[in-house]
């Protein structure tokens, strides 16, 4: 795109020549009409006073002579005429000196006002120059807000354009990175506090083994299991933490293919056998097994059987889980649903939180396994919703848009 203040300098200035070359050739050619007009009136009367005073007098001759170039002016002087001073030929060239000094004014007062337009032009580029000089400066001083945008085409609002686009990015940028910066310190934080208390409790259990030498083999080995316990939720925290920060960093690559749902859920109960055994907490599935999910096997693994854990760590012993899903040409949709404790309208909103613990939740309980289902089923094109009562349970509906 061209800068439009140059074509509207270049329109102006052309229009300015047509308009003065018109009044040019105009004047002039009044001006030659007029002195031809007098040079005829001189030649009519000097024939017709010849035809007065020599009536016998040949037309003939009298036209080679006018038309006859070789003749001297100064021969009339032999017979008193002065063309310096005669009335015609004095009035021909006041119109002569008359056209040259107005040619000489116009062409002045043409070129001055070329000179005119171009410097108004360079001002205003100027002007332009120094405004984004300016803008420039103040996204140094760190100030992004900066509403610089024009609804024209020229090469100085594209510039600015993308200056103001430069702007908004580094903006942006700042803006995440502060964000990163905060999120890693709370991370830091959470992690120092979730791993803290775990090593404490270890670190004490190790210095009742090792002070008191007369512990019983019952008591050593409740000691020892509590221990063994506490190691097995940090593996579980380091673990689940190390999963988060691949999809906090993007270095996740999800492997989508067509999976039977059922093969889906057939590992998940697998994984969480122990268990729900455990809690005598029985676990029915029910769907067409022909259904399928268009998914990474492994991380929808991941997902759902974090879910399908936290429904029996809120289950209460000797209750059950309902789970169905079905597949359309729409959406596949899950429905993962306890009857345990339920929860809040609070514990609800703020459940995909990372850290984040129910106020019904269990002391082993990190707070994480949801906040990474969520993540993954994100990553799948699909999300999740949470519809919970105090005392009747809670269901989670996960629906993927094909």
């Amino acid at each position: 795109m061209k800068n439009k203040d140059f074509q509207k300098a270049i329109i102006f200035t052309f229009i300015l020549t047509i308009i003065f070359g018109i009044c040019v050739v105009s004047f002039n050619y009044k001006v030659i009409k007029e002195y031809e007009y007098n040079n005829n009136v001189a030649v009519a009367r000097i024939i017709a006073s010849v035809k007065e005073n020599y009536p016998d007098y040949d037309d003939t001759l009298i036209m080679e002579i006018l038309n006859d170039d070789k003749v001297e002016v100064d021969v009339l002087r032999k017979y008193g005429v002065d063309l310096n001073r005669e009335s015609i030929a004095v009035v021909n060239q006041n119109i002569i000196n008359k056209a040259v000094i107005f040619n000489i004014v116009l062409l002045a007062c043409y070129v001055l006002l070329i000179f005119l337009i171009i410097t108004l032009f360079n001002r205003m580029e100027n002007k332009k120059t120094r405004k984004i000089t300016s803008y420039i400066e103040e996204i140094n001083k760190k100030n992004y807000e900066l509403d610089i945008l024009s609804n024209s085409e020229d090469e100085m609002s594209l510039l600015k354009n993308e200056i103001y686009k430069t702007a908004v990015t580094l903006n942006e940028q700042a803006r995440l990175l502060k964000s990163d910066k905060d999120t890693l310190k709370d991370s830091l934080s959470d992690i120092s506090h979730q791993l803290k208390t775990p090593l404490t409790s270890i670190t004490l259990m190790i210095d009742t083994l090792l002070d008191n030498k007369n512990l019983s083999e019952v008591k050593r080995k409740e000691i020892l299991t509590n221990i063994h316990r506490k190691i097995g939720s940090i593996n579980f925290l380091v673990y689940s933490l190390l999963k988060l920060s691949k999809f906090d960093a993007n270095t996740v690559e999800f492997n989508d293919e067509y999976y039977c749902i059922k093969d889906i859920f057939d590992e998940v109960l697998d994984n969480l056998a122990v268990l729900s055994d455990l809690k005598d907490v029985t676990i029915n599935v029910k769907g067409n097994n022909s259904d399928k999910l268009y998914c990474d096997y492994k991380w929808q693994v991941e997902a759902i059987t974090n879910i399908v854990k936290n429904a029996l760590e809120y289950s209460s012993h000797s209750s059950k889980i309902d789970i169905s899903y079905s597949s359309n040409e729409v959406l596949t949709k899950i429905v993962i649903k306890d009857y345990g404790v339920g929860m809040d309208e609070y514990d609800r909103q703020h459940i995909f939180e990372r850290f984040y613990k129910g106020k019904n939740s269990n002391s082993d309980s990190v707070g994480i396994g949801l906040a990474l289902a969520n993540m993954i089923v994100e990553k799948d094109n699909g999300y999740i919703v949470v519809d919970s009562k105090l005392g009747e349970g809670t269901a989670f509906t996960i629906k993927y848009v094909r």
